[in-house]
């Protein structure tokens, strides 16, 4: 475990210009002169400072943008498309100016700052290029056909409001967003106040994309002021966190009447088959337990292996874990970095302590590092680890991991679906259709086989959520399109009124419908029936 080979290029105040920073910290609208300091992880010194907004001037940025919609929502499809893909296109332009302003924000490694850049350009690829099909009306099975006919029409929601999380903010401050602009809503958005300037960075660039003025707007502030007058004055809320803070937003939400969408806390764990490639799972794990110094939400932080490998699969792990390199550099010679703060590092430290006072075994890690950064701390795999202990059913969030042995499949499946959380799995197996068959009885939203996370994550065109505990509605997809979209119902009669016309007898035209109801379910009954004979065909 050991800094890079040379010494690291500690990200400083040096590293984004601040000037910079002051420039995007214009871009929130507030009259307040109270701010709130921006401190780097890997140094902790203070970057910059942003407003810190009043209750007022959320309102106010709510009616703006409420107003920005009623023009937002008449633009063609085509022309916010094009918009949606120049701001990828500068995205990936700008990716080094953004790739130094989330490591300076966040403390990740340079490697991990890419993962979630490129999550960007992609997921605008994919609504640019799919909203078109699925937002075209859908012409549905009338009440009476021919007679009457009926379509679905699909209208944006309104003011979608969301509250994105500092662990990713490149991505999570902007990917819901792009869905949800692209069906024609407005945003303002409440960015985590430890990192609020790559938030306020991408604004400028869908400015630059020619987006309209007020449809993305950032207001920063604490949580419990700006998030609470963001839930009670938009549309739709969307937010990314804990499960604790998820629960409150759900409550919100539900006074207030508006739907949400929730990704929040995961416990999520990994099983090596008897027949995994040993080598390979190991590396996977590495990754999966260790990206961003396990802040992630979809990271690994259970490990169930089975007994005939578990040796030998342990000491593969133990040893690429080691080899990781830790750094703050802005280059790419570091494999993880820092912990975003003092309180990160406090919890993480809280869980290994616990576990080790209760007969736990630390088989590499458990250090902090200060020689690399103020909250550096060493990637820990832990064995031993039993239910008493708060690592072995709290989410750590930090680069720290449990491994247990399992006596076989149905051990591990137990194990692995025995938690309130159900966000992310991995299954590792040489014999794809047997961890398919794992998968199945996994209780969580994504299950990747032979990947930790990305294989998933980057699915774009396949929603993302979790289940219990870890969450409500997906992100990414066809889903990820449709929670920001209100499907309305147009059905016309070819007829008239649907009732009894003036010169039948009501006795008569209820005979007639009960005869007509028989008639339709019997067709519908045949036609089921001619489907599923021209499939077996």
């Amino acid at each position: 475990m050991s800094s890079s080979d040379t010494e690291p290029r500690v990200l400083s105040t040096t590293t984004v210009d601040t000037r910079s920073l002051q420039h995007l910290a214009a871009l929130v609208r507030t009259p307040e002169s109270e701010t709130i300091d921006v401190v780097a992880p890997a140094t902790n010194e203070s970057i910059g400072a942003v407003p810190n907004c009043s209750k007022a001037s959320v309102g106010r940025a709510v009616e703006r943008s409420r107003r920005a919609q009623k023009s937002w929502k008449q633009t063609s499809i085509s022309e916010r498309s094009a918009i949606i893909n120049r701001f990828a296109d500068l995205v990936l332009e700008r990716q080094k100016w953004l790739l130094d302003l989330v490591q300076v924000e966040t403390g990740k490694s340079r490697t991990d700052a890419v993962e979630e850049l490129l999550d960007v350009p992609q997921t605008c690829s994919y609504y640019a290029e799919s909203v078109t099909d699925e937002l075209t009306p859908t012409v549905r099975r009338g009440a009476l056909p021919p007679a009457t006919t009926a379509k679905v029409v699909y209208e944006p929601v309104g003011v979608v409001g969301v509250i994105s999380p500092w662990n990713y903010p490149l991505t999570l401050s902007v990917t819901d967003a792009v869905a949800a602009l692209i069906g024609g809503n407005t945003i303002v958005l409440k960015p985590d106040e430890k990192t609020p300037f790559i938030a306020l960075a991408l604004c400028e660039l869908l400015t630059e994309a020619g987006l309209p003025d007020d449809v993305f707007q950032v207001v920063t502030g604490e949580g419990a002021v700006v998030g609470s007058k963001l839930i009670d004055t938009v549309d739709y809320i969307t937010f990314t966190g804990s499960t604790e803070t998820g629960r409150v937003v759900a409550a919100r939400a539900g006074e207030n009447l508006i739907d949400c969408s929730l990704e929040l806390g995961g416990k999520n764990p990994l099983i090596v088959l008897d027949d995994a490639d040993i080598e390979t799972a190991a590396r996977g794990a590495v990754q999966a337990c260790f990206t961003n110094a396990g802040q992630l939400c979809l990271s690994t932080e259970r490990l169930y292996v089975d007994e005939s490998v578990f040796d030998s699969f342990i000491s593969e792990f133990i040893g690429a874990t080691r080899r990781l390199t830790l750094g703050t550099e802005t280059t790419f010679d570091a494999e993880m970095g820092s912990l975003i703060n003092q309180k990160q590092l406090d919890r993480v430290e809280s869980h290994v302590s616990d576990a080790v006072t209760h007969g736990a075994e630390v088989l590499t890690g458990g250090r902090r590092r200060t020689d690399i950064g103020p909250f550096c701390y060493e990637p820990t795999v832990l064995t031993n680890v039993t239910e008493t202990m708060q690592v072995a059913t709290e989410e750590t969030f930090g680069p720290v991991v449990s491994v247990y042995s399992v006596s076989g499949v149905t051990e591990a499946i137990t194990k692995a679906n025995d938690s309130m959380y159900g966000l992310n799995a991995s299954v590792w197996s040489k014999n794809q259709d047997r961890a398919q068959t794992v998968a199945s009885q996994l209780d969580c939203g994504t299950v990747c086989i032979n990947d930790g996370y990305i294989a998933g994550w980057a699915a774009v065109d396949t929603p993302m959520g979790g289940v219990k505990h870890s969450g409500l509605g997906r992100r990414h997809g066809p889903e990820g399109l449709h929670r920001f979209m209100e499907p309305k119902t147009v059905a016309t009669s070819q007829v008239g009124p649907i009732t009894a016309p003036a010169f039948l007898p009501n006795a008569w035209y209820i005979h007639g419908l009960i005869a007509l109801t028989r008639i339709q379910r019997r067709i519908q009954s045949l036609s089921k029936q001619m489907g599923s004979h021209r499939r077996l065909r």
